[in-house]
């Protein structure tokens, strides 16, 4: 049983290893602190992504207060048409047409910085090609078979996947180009890209900033605690031989 254990526990770290070595991930500049890149991306998943995905675990409010936002601008410049500064950020399209449409209902993205990484979901994001094979006419290179569309493909513009045959006959992944040009430039997609990471980071952990600046505090009070218990040890056992 031990055997089998330890079997089982280096064949999944084994293909656990395998799977990440096979996605070439591009590094997010994510930062916590950037407060203007944060906001911007919330406005950029309002705008294209709240459509078919909610974060149900964030209030507008809550932004409101995170960056001491006056509730109205908050309104007029990331909410929806029609939204109250107390709703969550739930998407209007019902559960049941989007199955249908997609094959599978949309994910929840509260915690999708948490269950994957920065640097994949900003690899994710720039990696749609075209592909009409799909019915949707993309496909994904750090999630192959993606139901999701490719909703930048106007800013982004349309990317071709390069494939090299090896000599078995197997296709390998060697460049995307962009094949028709979006209204944005490289690096104006990359920092869009950029501040949506950010902002879905954020809305994983929004308490995050803070508690790291109070976990100093608990730490200090932790040490000056030791550091009481330890000449109270002293002083009750000083007199004992």
């Amino acid at each position: 049983m031990k055997t089998l254990s330890i079997t089982i526990l280096l064949l999944v770290f084994s293909l656990g290893v395998a799977a990440e070595e096979s996605m070439d991930l591009q590094q997010a500049n994510f930062d916590p602190e950037d407060r203007a890149s944060i906001l911007q991306g919330a406005k950029t998943f309002v705008k294209y992504c709240l459509g078919c995905h909610s974060i149900k675990h964030i209030r507008y409010l809550r932004i409101a207060k995170d960056f001491n936002i006056d509730d109205k601008k908050v309104l007029a410049e990331v909410a929806p048409q029609g939204a109250s500064i107390y709703d969550q950020m739930h998407t209007a399209m019902n559960a049941h047409d989007s199955a249908k449409w997609f094959g599978v209902e949309p994910p929840d993205l509260s915690l999708i910085s948490r269950s994957r990484s920065a640097d994949w979901l900003y690899s994710y994001l720039k990696s749609f090609y075209t592909d009409p094979s799909k019915p949707l006419g993309a496909n994904n290179l750090i999630f192959k078979d993606v139901g999701m569309p490719n909703v930048f493909w106007q800013v982004q513009g349309e990317q071709k996947a390069i494939f090299t045959t090896e000599d078995d006959g197997q296709q390998v992944f060697d460049k995307l180009v962009i094949d028709k040009p979006g209204t944005m430039t490289e690096e104006e997609f990359d920092t869009m890209i950029n501040d949506l990471v950010n902002f879905l980071v954020y809305v994983g952990e929004p308490v995050k900033l803070e508690r790291e600046r109070i976990g100093k505090y608990v730490l200090f009070y932790l040490f000056m605690f030791l550091l009481l218990a330890y000449l109270l040890k002293k002083e009750y056992w000083k007199d004992v031989h």
